[in-house]
């Protein structure tokens, strides 16, 4: 949700304050984009789960991601023989089990779905700060570092702090790193979520062809993307949570 990842997290240990606040930063990477023609885009992705330990795999599946902006999202995930549908329309999620199980999801699960947020695409700065502020992010709290030998402006946490949530925003790249905090069972969890090896897909639009997930400093997932394909004029018919009831 990446050593290129050593790279991607080196900082120097005495980073300068930022000269721009935080809308000023989220407003000029997102001015990039405004000139971009980007209508749809299908991801083709292997990922892999590991134990607890973060060290051994425990399991590996597959994902097709398909987008269509600015609102429509559907997910094929296939995962030892399990496959499982999910399409997220105007802010609500729907899912098909493996077992052919169609429901509704939760409010929390449509919004950690949301692969958009990932790529800052047709989002005002007010749109991003607000979701980073629902996640915990400071937008007050503001400064400059160093990540694989790029300046990128670090939303939310103080120099050498990796555990408050954050994010960190490339001038180019958009997003490389998102920290915030998970409720869990028994207690709260900090997950970080590190994107790297960003190529151009279309003109100034930058998508990161790997992921890692990791929860309080332990890997739980990677994600490597094997192909990008844009503006290739998905059907509508393809976010129709109705026609999950239909899939044979």
């Amino acid at each position: 949700m990446v050593s290129a990842v050593s790279l991607l997290l080196l900082a120097l240990a005495a980073a300068p304050a930022s000269a721009v606040d935080a809308r000023t930063a989220v407003e000029a990477f997102v001015s990039r984009l405004t000139h971009v023609s980007l209508a749809d885009m299908t991801v083709t992705e292997s990922f892999v789960l590991y134990d607890r330990d973060g060290r051994s795999e425990q399991a590996s599946g597959e994902r097709r991601l398909f987008v269509k902006i600015p609102r429509r999202e559907r997910v094929e995930e296939t995962l030892e023989g399990r496959r499982v549908v999910s399409i997220l329309l105007d802010g609500r999620l729907w899912v098909r089990r493996s077992d052919g199980g169609v429901y509704e999801a939760p409010a929390v699960d449509a919004q950690r779905a949301r692969a958009d947020l990932l790529t800052s695409f047709r989002h005002t700065a007010a749109d991003l700060l607000e979701v980073w502020r629902s996640l915990g992010i400071r937008d007050d709290v503001v400064h400059d570092e160093r990540a694989g030998g790029r300046l990128v402006t670090v939303i939310g946490a103080r120099p050498g702090d990796r555990a408050s949530p954050a994010v960190w925003l490339d001038p180019e790249y958009g997003v490389i790193r998102l920290v915030w905090r998970e409720k869990l069972p028994a207690r709260e969890g900090v997950v970080d979520l590190a994107l790297s090896d960003h190529r151009r897909v279309v003109s100034d639009f930058f998508y990161p062809f790997r992921r890692e997930l990791f929860l309080d400093g332990r890997l739980l997932t990677r994600v490597t993307i094997r192909d990008v394909a844009v503006n290739t004029n998905l059907p509508d018919d393809l976010f129709d949570p109705a026609a999950l009831r239909r899939i044979q």
